[in-house]
């Protein structure tokens, strides 16, 4: 006699459903989708076979200017300026321009679908009451169970890797923006309405300008969560650096896992400090027209 949970419904023959249901998902609209997705996808290939072309002093005096801009700190240049040029010493710098080419892509897209999406909450109680859970799966999720269905539609390749990683990164976007926007004190609001500000003008001359520390906290993490998946994303197919980790560990290269891994390190903090350095002088830019 076996004991356990008493058998309420028949999960298998739900499971057996689930699956003949998106089989036929696939069978139906895979080209569909595929077609739909090209464009990202030669975005994709565009961006990394352009960094892979540029001499390596162009990307390093890219990188270098683009912090000095944001940060207007040499020493902040500085090490971004060390820490491109180890990818190179290392001998990994193909890998790592392959993949900031897909850390960039997916960040964009999901900062380009996490912030309007925060708004909405922000301005929906109801929109945020459904949102939030829906977060909350997205972010607990195991992120191979993202790629089931992903890899069923598109197959192994850089489109069910990008979506996955979207998947994974789009909710810190989401969240802060919505608490960002939320926590603007309601005083301010109501004196923008007494000098006549209609709702789109509160959203984009006050709530957005006072959420902005919020919101670029999002960027940044959205973009360090997006960096997070390169390893998984290399599973099915995305190449990089996450690929090189996947060589050590099915070789069992220490040298090899670890270059790849500290050539992740290296990217991590080249833009984490230019996220934060653009954050804070958007701020200031703000403070200054204030």
């Amino acid at each position: 006699m076996t004991s356990g949970f008493p058998t309420l419904w028949d999960s298998r023959s739900f499971g057996q459903a689930l699956d003949a249901a998106f089989n036929a998902l696939v069978a139906a609209w895979g080209e569909t989708l595929e077609w739909f997705f090209m464009p990202v996808l030669r975005l994709l290939r565009l961006m990394e076979q352009g960094l892979q072309t540029l001499p390596w002093w162009v990307v390093l005096a890219g990188l270098a200017g683009l912090t000095f801009w944001a940060s207007r700190n040499w020493g902040t240049t500085a090490l971004v300026g060390v820490l491109t040029v180890a990818l190179g010493l290392l001998g990994i710098w193909n890998e790592a321009m392959a993949t900031i080419a897909l850390m960039v892509v997916a960040t964009l897209l999901s900062i380009a679908i996490g912030v309007p999406t925060g708004i909405l909450m922000s301005r929906s109680d109801r929109l945020r009451t459904v949102a939030m859970p829906v977060l909350d799966i997205m972010q607990t999720m195991p992120i191979f169970v993202y790629l089931i269905p992903f890899v069923m539609l598109f197959g192994p390749g850089k489109i069910p890797a990008l979506l996955a990683t979207i998947v994974f990164a789009v909710p810190p976007a989401v969240r802060l923006t919505d608490l960002g926007i939320r926590q603007v004190d309601a005083e301010i609001l109501e004196a923008s309405r007494a000098f006549g500000a209609s709702p789109r003008q509160q959203l984009f001359s006050v709530q957005l300008p006072l959420a902005l520390p919020s919101v670029m906290a999002g960027v940044n993490q959205t973009t360090m969560m997006a960096l997070s998946m390169v390893v998984i994303a290399s599973m099915i197919g995305a190449g990089g650096l996450g690929y090189q980790v996947l060589q050590g560990i099915q070789r069992l290269e220490v040298s090899r896992g670890l270059m790849a891994g500290l050539g992740i390190v290296f990217l991590a903090v080249i833009f984490d400090r230019i996220a934060q350095a653009l954050g804070r002088r958007m701020q200031t830019s703000l403070h200054q027209e204030g």
